[in-house]
């Protein structure tokens, strides 16, 4: 949109721009016969004088006092913009458009043509490729094979194996400027991927033949991604910046496009002509024009247009912040484009979880900015409302990939007609065209009675469009090309940023110093963190008891600097979640070509050096002198900048490795990966001496070596290590057995060696940026009936042979009845025969349950920000009194505004409130509701569909059935009854469909909608409460949901939904309507009468309430006439209304009926909470998890190639070491070999396991509160899983390992080593478990088990012995798991043996003294490392049935 007002249109050109601006003084609109205003005719006077530069940067603003005068445009206040937009556009719906008018106007009066765009698609075929049927299935299997089978295509071994998919087949039109573009379908027909095609952003892997043009121009004539704009439907943004923020940030890099141009010709004109434009306009667009502000008036515009002004200054928000609603980030997302300039917008689904009026608030003002700025939209809607849907001048029907229809409004019935199919009355003309092309819902708009009805395919259309008049015209004029010279200049943009580098680089650094701002607890943490840490180093290494006498006290000193070292290196690893979450955002604005790669990786690296010498100084300063350093100043110094490099480094690496994986799972397991090589092959693990000739070169490229050549020699080279032994200086001679170069200069090498990876890692972070693709989404596994439907659908046969050819018959049969949503006439007869007509129906027995609620009051405490606005009381009070009763067979709406407490009162009627105050009476069936047993008989739909991500459809449904329907259905009735409920809700085509993640991979919204009332069916409850069962579903598949939500009400079930924006024939599939108002008061209860004539006789007997036209949405009406606004204008209090009302005696009256008992009837009693006893319950959850983890490649897979990996690598880095036992050195390595391996591969579980926990935490939050099982088979699953994966594990690596290393083969050596290998991964990783179970979510669970991970690592045993750790510390060294570990694996495998060493001591002694390990205590050792696991575990299941963190 164009800076001019519209923001949004995105439109013009400068042009337009221009004529946006352009307004004249004299034109009719003019405020006020100003002309006579002498002081204005002065100052414009004075104005005309300056030279053009200066003249398009000088304005005059009325000021608040009455008096003009004349400003900077560039100067402009917060509060000026604010007054200026007021006087512009005071009210969007009104104003708008006659802002706009003026802006053309005052282009068009001096002659300038506001540049247009036409874009053109001929013949565009579009293929991807995919896995078929169970390859499909991302089990650990098909991982590998894909991974192998990829790579052999890629060497042309194999051909490929993939099946070729059409999305897009011969498609062609042409997009006009000034008109209005509707593109219409059901989920899956290639929508949005016909407007990544318009708008030049399809992925590289497609296979795309035909061409798309603008003006006549190929793609790479011009660049698109500028010229056009691609609103997606996924909304990533930053979470810490506001929406203001947001909006100006993307404005300040998308730049003003041609405005200025535009703006200092139009001056030029109006001087010559002697015009005086008006003040105000000319001031906008002499605002809107100016590139390299930080905040342009555009962004307040379009604020204001799109209705973002309540929550400007509130941030948008993610999963840990409170932020905006869905609605309103949904609009940040349209915002965020349409303050750029380009001229073209296709915009994808951009109405998911707005309302009605707001949608059309929306696209009326893009329509007002296409009309008059003469842009060029194309937008994709799901369920527009007739008055929406009117708006539109051209629609684009494309159904299968294919294009059915694409020509004007008007005629879109008539071409339907020509077909035999007539859209009836009291139906959306958008819902008909999506259902007329689908098999199912065809044949109800049949209208030849005197022809038989058959199956008319998509390509039938497809062709039959092609000889329509309107088709057959607008293929004429696709023959004849576009007149390349008819193409304004300026209408295609060429440059590929919209401003100057400088001004992006700028850009970013203001927003990195603002999200560092935001972030400060983060860093804030973390620096407490480390001081905690260096405290608890400097009290270990303390100088009273650190020596300089031997070469064992240098051999501590040398373990401090390796543990500064890895604990800054360590200090480095939060970077790369950090970095990783921003990616997606960044993905996004680089593909728009907001900004080139390294103007966002330079400011994130620069600005972050201040707080690296923050960090570094709280660990130098604090430590050095009270760990007994040596004393020069000077090298405290230098310690002190080697470590600020090594931080440095770290962070850099980390960024890198994000970068690169753009993955946390992945990222994670890379990360493990180089912290392993670079530690191992450090030099302090093991010596240089000792590093096989064959991996020498990894000690010259490892990063640790040179921090810890540099740190080690400027320590052991001071004064204090001067004392002679042996004839040799200590110091010297303690950086020669450690392998270490003892000279001076090393510490420079060392230093500038770190300074070289800095920037190193820096670059190649650049580099993966600028050219890596986002991380891969998984691509939908196919059916084989997929397919072939697919193929149907484009040549018209019906494949027989195919199971869904079989059953079309069935199906037809079943859509007679199942057309129109609700059949009264025999409710049951068409519920069974939509289940179909072949079978007999065997629906479960269940009871019929009414429930009834008097007065139920809900508050909760008063949030602190609005105690601090001065408000007293201590309670927010959400319901107000409510009452109601629902009843079996009878379908009941809750509506109301956004903010009503729809939710609120389905979660207090539920149960599934977890804090605030519930008062009230609610009965079932007369009895008073008991929560325990009320789970047994009710199902909650919520409205986010959350499901375990790898399990099949049928699968979900079975465990859902397995564990709540009663113990006495036998698994073939449970079965049968599960397919029935799959026939009902129509999900049998996708049995065998994994469920995947929201809007990563897996089932679309509107599958996943289905499963999760299927899930709740398969229950048999007797009430169902369902929220927003149609939001973010297209037409045709809310349509679906209802006719299975009907269904269900029709066997006899009470069903509540809370619903949004309902279309027709969805509002009046329901029987009743509870409406509540803003404030949680009930406004009407009762029936919906046919074609809801008794709620508008109820809401048209208000005096002075507006009639409703003929044809409009009843749902709509009603929320319009019952508002805020509508309250005051007509001097009533809607809810008083309601209570002073017959309607509201009548339900008070059947309240009172519905809470007595029946006569005969009992109260619900279940013996016991939960369905199924607890073995079954433990049965069905590892059954669960098995199948999660079996087809959790990411998870599963990568950790045993990691563990293969590293075992070879240490196997042969370490080779053959463990046979010497010679020297002190030779043991020493093998320790490093036995204690690097625990740490890293322990560590490396435990961070990978986390995010697989916290995605099944929230499954297992809703699978309790529907009473499926207790949170101990829960726990009992997760624990169990894992430990025949972790025994592989273990011994993939013993194996390797302990063959490459050559320790002892002794059977009982071997098997205590795999033993001690295997509890120690099993108690890491059920760590992990454990610190997710005890932490809110997964972020807190990384940042606080880290912590403990680095002083795992300190109190180890390794890098200080036990018998030089201070006795007020060995406490620690006693409860520290990885200590257990080392020394079970040491004196397992060195405690017994009497060889002697140089110098005569035995090995064993050696053993002994120096690390103070007895072999006799080695089955106590065995205990405790087992304890470990079962004590972590045993948290873990405390945690989960303990703390519950999900807040309703």
């Amino acid at each position: 949109m164009d800076s001019s007002g519209e923001g949004l249109v995105k439109i013009a050109s400068l042009r337009r721009e221009g004529s946006i601006w352009r307004r004249s003084g004299e034109d009719v609109f003019s405020r006020s016969s100003r002309e006579e205003d002498d002081e204005e005719a002065l100052r414009w006077a004075a104005l005309e004088k300056l030279p053009t530069y200066n003249r398009v940067r000088r304005g005059i603003l009325a000021s608040p006092s009455g008096g003009l005068k004349e400003v900077d445009v560039e100067d402009l206040g917060m509060h000026e913009k604010k007054a200026l937009l007021e006087r512009l556009v005071r009210v969007t719906e009104e104003d708008n458009e006659r802002f706009l008018l003026k802006l053309k106007d005052r282009i068009e009066r001096v002659g300038i043509d506001i540049p247009t765009i036409e874009v053109r698609y001929e013949n565009l075929n579009i293929v991807a490729e995919a896995h078929v049927g169970n390859r499909g299935l991302p089990t650990i299997l098909n991982s590998y094979m894909n991974a192998l089978e990829s790579l052999a295509n890629s060497l042309h071994i194999l051909p490929s194996r993939k099946t070729q998919m059409p999305i897009l087949h011969d498609v062609s039109g042409i997009i006009k400027p000034r008109r209005m573009t509707l593109l219409l379908g059901p989920p899956g027909s290639g929508k949005t991927t016909l407007l990544l095609a318009l708008a030049g952003k399809l992925d590289s892997d497609l296979k795309v033949s035909g061409k798309v043009t603008y003006n006549g121009h190929n793609m790479n004539e011009f660049v698109p991604e500028r010229t056009a704009a691609y609103i997606s439907q996924h909304d990533n943004h930053i979470g810490e910046m506001t929406v203001r923020e947001t909006l100006a940030f993307s404005a300040r890099c998308q730049g003003v496009g041609t405005r200025y141009d535009m703006l200092t010709e139009l001056s030029r004109r109006e001087k010559i002509a002697n015009i005086k434009p008006d003040p105000d306009v000319d001031m906008y667009m002499k605002a809107s024009a100016m590139g390299g502000q930080e905040t342009n008036v555009v962004t307040d515009y379009i604020i204001k247009i799109l209705g973002l002004e309540i929550c400007a200054d509130t941030m948008v928000g993610n999963d840990m912040i409170r932020g905006i609603s869905g609605g309103q980030r949904k609009r940040v997302t349209t915002g965020e484009m349409l303050v750029g300039p380009a001229k073209a917008l296709f915009m994808d689904e951009i109405s998911t979880g707005l309302d009605s009026s707001t949608t059309y608030q929306i696209v009326n003002s893009i329509r007002q900015s296409i009309h008059i700025l003469q842009g060029t939209a194309v937008i994709s809607l799901l369920q527009p409302a007739p008055e929406t849907y009117d708006l539109f001048d051209d629609i684009i029907l494309i159904s299968d990939g294919q294009v059915v229809y694409h020509g004007p409004r008007e005629h879109v019935l008539e071409f339907f007609e020509s077909m035999g199919f007539k859209c009836p009355e009291r139906k959306g003309v958008a819902d008909f065209l999506q259902e007329v092309t689908s098999r199912k819902d065809q044949q109800q708009y049949w209208v030849r009675s005197d022809e038989p009805y058959r199956y008319v395919p998509v390509k039938k259309f497809a062709d039959a469009f092609k000889s329509f008049h309107i088709g057959r015209a607008m293929f004429h004029e696709l023959a004849v090309p576009f007149d390349k010279s008819k193409s304004h200049p300026a209408a295609l943009t060429t440059s590929k940023y919209g401003v100057s580098k400088m001004d992006l680089l700028k850009a970013q650094i203001d927003r990195e110093i603002l999200l560092m701002k935001r972030n400060s607890f983060f860093y804030i943490f973390k620096a407490f963190q480390l001081t905690i840490i260096a405290f608890i180093m400097m009290t270990l290494f303390l100088r009273t008891r650190m020596h300089h006498n031997t070469a064992s006290d240098g051999n501590v000193f040398l373990g401090a600097i390796f543990f500064g070292i890895v604990q800054l290196l360590f200090n480095g690893f939060a970077e790369l979640a950090m970095t990783i979450a921003k990616l997606p955002v960044f993905f996004k604005q680089r593909d728009l070509l907001f900004f080139p790669a390294w103007t966002y990786t330079l400011p994130g690296w620069i600005l972050k050096i201040p707080i690296t010498f923050g960090e570094v100084g709280i660990w130098v300063f604090t430590s050095y002198y009270v760990v007994g350093f040596d004393p020069d100043v000077s090298r405290l110094f230098k310690q002190y900048l080697a470590f600020v490099v090594v931080n440095q480094m770290a962070g850099a690496l980390f960024r890198f490795m994000g970068g690169l994986a753009r993955n946390m799972v992945v990222a994670n397991t890379f990360g493990s990966f180089a912290l392993l090589i670079f530690m191992v092959l450090g030099g302090f693990l093991l010596t240089r001496v000792n590093i096989k000739h064959w991996w020498i070169w990894g000690y010259w490229i490892s990063p640790l070596m040179y921090a810890q050549n540099a740190l080690s020699v400027n320590e052991f080279l001071g004064h204090k290590w001067d004392k002679i032994v042996n004839g040799e200086r200590l110091g010297t001679t303690i950086l020669n057995s450690r392998g270490i170069f003892a000279e001076a200069k090393w510490y420079w090498i060392g230093v500038g060696g770190l300074i070289g990876f800095i920037l190193l890692f820096n670059f190649l972070y650049t580099l993966c940026l600028a050219f890596l693709k986002p991380f891969g989404k998984a691509q939908p596994t196919v059916s084989e009936e997929t397919l072939n439907e697919k193929h149907a659908n484009l040549t018209g046969e019906i494949i027989e042979g195919s199971s869904r050819g079989k059953r079309s018959s069935s199906l037809q049969g079943s859509s007679r009845h199942g057309n129109s949503i609700r059949n009264n006439s025999t409710p049951a007869k068409s519920a069974r025969e939509i289940i179909g007509s072949d079978k007999k129906g065997m629906v479960l027995p269940f009871t019929p349950l009414s429930l009834a609620f008097d007065d139920v009051r809900y508050s909760v405490d008063m949030p602190q920000e609005m105690k601090a606005q001065g408000i007293v009381e201590d309670r927010l009070v959400l319901l107000k009194g409510v009452s109601g009763s629902f009843r079996p067979g009878v379908l009941t709406a809750l509506m109301g505004v956004s903010g009503a407490g729809k939710t609120t009162l389905m979660d207090v009627l539920a149960g599934r409130k977890t804090g605030g105050y519930i008062e009230g009476a609610i009965s079932i069936s007369g009895y008073p509701k008991k929560q325990e047993t009320f789970a047994r008989i009710s199902g909650y739909c919520e409205q986010f569909d959350i499901h375990s991500p790898q399990v099949t459809v049928y699968e979900s449904l079975l465990f859902s059935a397995w564990l709540r329907l009663s113990p006495d259905v036998d698994s073939e009735t449970r079965k049968m009854f599960i397919e029935e409920v799959m026939e009902l809700v129509e999900l049998k085509p996708l049995r065998d469909s994994l469920v995947g993640l929201p809007g990563v991979n897996g089932l679309s919204t509107e599958q996943r909608k289905r499963l999760t009332i299927a899930v709740e069916l398969v229950a048999n409850p007797s009430i169902i409460f369902m929220d927003e069962p149609t939001s973010g579903l297209d037409a045709r598949a809310a349509a679906i949901v209802m006719r299975t939500v009907r269904n269900t009400v029709n066997t006899g079930r009470t069903v509540v939904c809370t619903i949004h924006q309902p279309s027709i024939d969805i509002f009046e599939a329901f029987d009743e309507l509870f409406l509540l108002k803003r404030g949680g008061e009930e406004i009407y209860v009762g029936p919906l009468g046919r074609n809801s004539s008794e709620l508008i006789q109820y809401f048209e007997a208000v005096p002075g309430a507006p009639k409703i036209k003929d044809g409009y949405n009843p749902a709509t009406w009603m929320l319009e006439v019952t508002t805020m606004a509508q309250e005051e204008a007509l001097g009533v209090d809607f809810a008083q209304l309601y209570k002073n009302s017959e309607l509201y005696r009548r339900n008070k009256a059947l309240i009172k009926d519905v809470s007595v008992p029946p006569p005969g009837s009992t109260d619900l009693y279940f013996p016991t909470q939960y369905s199924q006893p607890f073995s079954t319950q433990c049965m069905a959850c590892l059954w669960k998890q098995h199948l999660s983890y079996w087809r959790n490649p990411p998870y599963t897979a990568m950790r045993f190639f990691f563990t293969l990996i590293v075992a070879l690598l240490l196997g042969s880095i370490f080779w053959q070491l463990g046979s010497k036992r010679l020297k002190q050195q030779d043991l020493l390595n093998s320790m490093g070999a036995l204690y690097s391996a625990t740490m890293l591969l322990g560590v490396q579980n435990s961070t990978s396991v986390m995010p697989v926990v916290s995605i099944e935490r929230t499954v297992f939050y809703r699978e309790r509160a529907a009473g499926m099982y207790s949170a101990l088979p829960y726990a009992f699953g997760q624990v169990f899983i894992e430990i025949p994966y972790i025994f592989v594990q273990a011994v993939i690596y013993c194996v390797i390992v302990y063959a490459m290393i050559g320790f002892e083969w002794t059977a009982a050596k071997f098997f205590w080593y795999l033993f001690f290998a295997y509890f120690t991964l099993l108690y890491f990783t059920y760590y992990g478990m454990m610190s997710v179970g005890l932490t809110p979510n997964y972020d807190v669970a990384s940042i606080v088990s880290s912590a403990f991970y680095g002083i795992w690592n300190l109190f180890s045993g390794f890098l200080i012995s036990k018998p030089r750790i201070p006795g007020w510390w060995i406490w620690y060294y006693w409860i520290c798991p990885v200590a257990w570990t080392l020394y079970g694996l040491i004196v397992s495998q060195f405690g017994d043996i009497d060889d002697e060493m140089e110098g005569g001591t035995p090995v064993k002694q050696f053993v002994k003294d120096y690390f103070g390990f007895k072999h006799d205590f080695l089955p106590v050792v065995a205990v405790v490392v087992v304890g470990f696991a079962v004590l972590f575990a045993f948290c873990f299941s405390f945690s989960i049935q303990k703390l519950n963190f999900q807040k309703r």
